[in-house]
């Protein structure tokens, strides 16, 4: 079943438009990859979603309902969660206090979630500012799903992140994924993408122009619009 539905949507900063036809289907239980080089509105795209940008033509159907005009704090409330680029932890609260901060009722509680990333168990008591940007990552996913979403959105979880931590939030999407959570995800790598998504979506300037699944992805499109 079709869980979130965008279609044609268009979107502009100021008089600057940034996006102009991009259509993405996610459903119940799968992992979606948001893909396409540098400026070519990944994020907007999700910033369009969560309504921290208005859209001026298509709609955006979240379970059947009408997202459009609806603002963020009530997409939220409705079951959307991310874990935005840049990461955004509360720097001065402990591990603790930004996971409770965002709690909401749900599966998703500080023994699941310390569960899925030990580390922050290890860490309850420490400010944010001080961990690493592994652990930061880690948390941002925690405080996420703390919120009990029924879409998860991660844009660039894995950016920066040395090689092992970068694995360590790769098996966690897996496990996410294994759990029946529906997942939307930007990221660069192309390998680890094709490993832990069903499907993908191409943009190219703001526009749709490949959406497919994963495993029918051609090289030729994939060296076209997201090779170097």
């Amino acid at each position: 079943m079709t869980l979130l539905r965008m279609e044609g949507i268009a979107a502009s900063y100021g008089a600057a438009r940034a996006l102009f036809d991009v259509r993405l289907d996610l459903d119940t239980g799968q992992v979606v990859a948001l893909m396409g080089r540098n400026g070519m509105g990944k994020t907007t795209t999700i910033r369009a979603l969560f309504g921290l940008i208005p859209i001026t033509g298509g709609q955006i159907l979240f379970d059947g309902r009408n997202l459009r005009g609806m603002p963020a704090h009530a997409r939220a409330q409705a079951g959307l969660g991310l874990v935005p680029e840049g990461r955004r932890c509360f720097a001065p609260l402990t591990v603790r206090e930004n996971l409770i901060a965002a709690a909401r009722p749900g599966p998703w509680d500080m023994a699941r979630v310390t569960g899925l990333f030990p580390r922050l168990g290890e860490r309850s008591g420490q400010r944010a500012a001080s961990l690493s940007g592994g652990e930061q990552q880690m948390l941002a996913i925690g405080r996420a799903l703390m919120t009990n979403p029924r879409i998860l959105v991660l844009d660039e979880a894995t950016e920066g992140l040395a090689p092992l931590v970068r694995q360590e939030i790769w098996d966690a999407i897996t496990t996410l994924k294994a759990a029946g959570l529906s997942i939307l995800v930007v990221d660069k790598s192309l390998a680890d993408l094709h490993r832990v998504a069903d499907a993908g979506v191409i943009l190219e300037r703001g526009a749709t122009v490949w959406a497919g699944a994963m495993e029918a992805l051609p090289p030729d499109v994939a060296t076209r619009y997201l090779g170097v």
